[in-house]
């Protein structure tokens, strides 16, 4: 990578890093979007237009997804069938975007997400997440439900403290091995990446 698109993305990272204690803003009322009922342990992908997330465990076997600040004309559906289901949340506008989104306790999700900061935390299950640019903040739980983790970052920082790791530098990453079941997969383009407990 030539330096110019290093500091193109330098840009980026700062312009989405946020050095509150939570990285997606919680102020303002919530309105509740969609709703579908969805067994525990079953696999979820969502396909996230830019905006800040905080993807948590629902209190049931459902999913559920609400927005908040300035929606704009932004939408999100929900399908299922049998153990798959997915959520797509679109046409989100550039500023002052958040959402929240609930799904059962027990998942396996995939999540990419195009652009801003995500929070996942009350997951228990596989984790795949994708995100060109904003940080990621991940409750993973405990470490040794994984049989592997790793992280990397194009231009940010990695704290896996989780897993007793951490990187920064130039395309950072990391690589976890464990006895546990499930998976913990995460790719950043410009942001900074925390795995906690």
């Amino acid at each position: 990578m030539t330096l110019k698109p290093i500091a193109s993305l330098a840009v980026v990272v700062a312009l989405c890093c946020s050095c509150s204690k939570s990285i997606v803003p919680q102020d303002g009322p919530e309105k509740q979007v969609a709703e579908r009922a969805f067994a525990s342990g079953g696999n979820i992908d969502m396909q996230l237009d830019a905006g800040n997330y905080a993807i948590r465990a629902a209190s049931g076997d459902q999913i559920r997804v609400a927005f908040a600040g300035n929606a704009g004309n932004a939408t999100a559906e929900v399908t299922s069938g049998g153990p798959q289901a997915t959520i797509a949340v679109k046409d989100t506008p550039h500023n002052n975007f958040r959402a929240s989104i609930e799904v059962p306790k027990t998942s396996n999700v995939t999540i990419h997400v195009k652009a801003g900061n995500l929070e996942l935390g009350g997951i228990t299950g596989d984790k795949d997440v994708t995100s060109t640019a904003g940080n990621v903040e991940i409750a993973a739980g405990n470490p040794d439900d994984y049989g592997s983790a790793d992280g990397s970052v194009t231009a940010g920082d990695i704290d896996a403290g989780a897993f007793g790791k951490a990187a920064s530098g130039v395309n950072p990453h990391f690589e976890w091995t464990g006895t546990g079941k499930y998976k913990l997969h995460t790719r950043l383009g410009a942001g900074n990446l925390v795995l906690k407990k």
